[in-house]
């Protein structure tokens, strides 16, 4: 087993992530181990399992409570299937990829987001979120004996990739599963996020999908109308 970079809060994520591949890249052993990859959403997934999938057996597991509205998080995971449906068509291009849905259980953020409603979006109702979403996922890879886990929610601007790996390296310890550091975001990852959505056509919210960020963006929608009509 791989073993994890330690370093400090200036650490570089993505070159920490660039050694592990590169380990694999020379140890035929390393290659197709199993990874449960937390995602948020198809379009954020995109440009991870295009990167990830020549080195790992990816299982996406999607689990986001956070999504307040049921028809809004149904739209959201069939299109996640639907994009795998359309990468394992694609042949030569690295593993299958499995899909797991989760509960669907929004009560489970609100009673997280108890006490933090007031949070500005990036702020301790978040690493909340974050948490809750890791720590199920943590659960499944231990549960299903998985080499490595980790998350797309790196590859956003609006994330916190350090609380994220923070995060995920402490459930790590405590459920004995390796943790796959990353800033997905690095080399262009956002940008060919957002080119490989246009290519599939892919649903892209302007929002995470919390009621919080909803009214985070109708008032920033507001207040963005008030000064043009000043």
């Amino acid at each position: 087993m791989i073993q994890q970079a330690k370093g400090n809060n200036t650490r570089n994520y993505q070159k920490e992530l660039d050694k592990i591949l590169e380990q694999i890249t020379k140890d035929e052993s390393e290659k197709g181990q199993r990874l449960l990859l937390h995602s948020c959403c198809a379009p954020c997934s995109s440009y991870v399992l295009e990167y990830l999938r020549q080195y790992f057996r990816i299982t996406v597991f999607y689990y986001n409570p956070n999504i307040s509205m049921e028809p809004e998080y149904r739209k959201r995971v069939e299109e996640q299937k639907r994009l795998i449906a359309k990468y394992n068509a694609l042949e030569g291009k690295g593993y299958e990829i499995d899909v797991i849905e989760g509960d669907y259980e929004p009560a489970t953020f609100y009673e997280i987001a108890k006490g933090l409603e007031q949070c500005p979006e990036g702020g301790e109702r978040c690493f909340a979120c974050y948490e809750l979403r890791l720590l199920k996922t943590a659960i499944l890879a231990q549960e299903g004996q998985y080499d490595y886990f980790s998350t797309t929610l790196t590859i956003s601007p609006l994330k916190n990739a350090q609380k994220l790996n923070e995060i995920g390296e402490r459930l790590s310890l405590e459920y004995q599963i390796p943790w796959l550091v990353s800033d997905f975001k690095k080399k262009n990852g956002y940008k060919r996020s957002i080119e490989l959505s246009a290519e599939y056509d892919l649903y892209r919210q302007d929002y995470c999908g919390c009621i919080y960020s909803i009214q985070e963006r109708e008032r920033i929608k507001q207040e963005k109308n008030q000064d043009e009509n000043l």
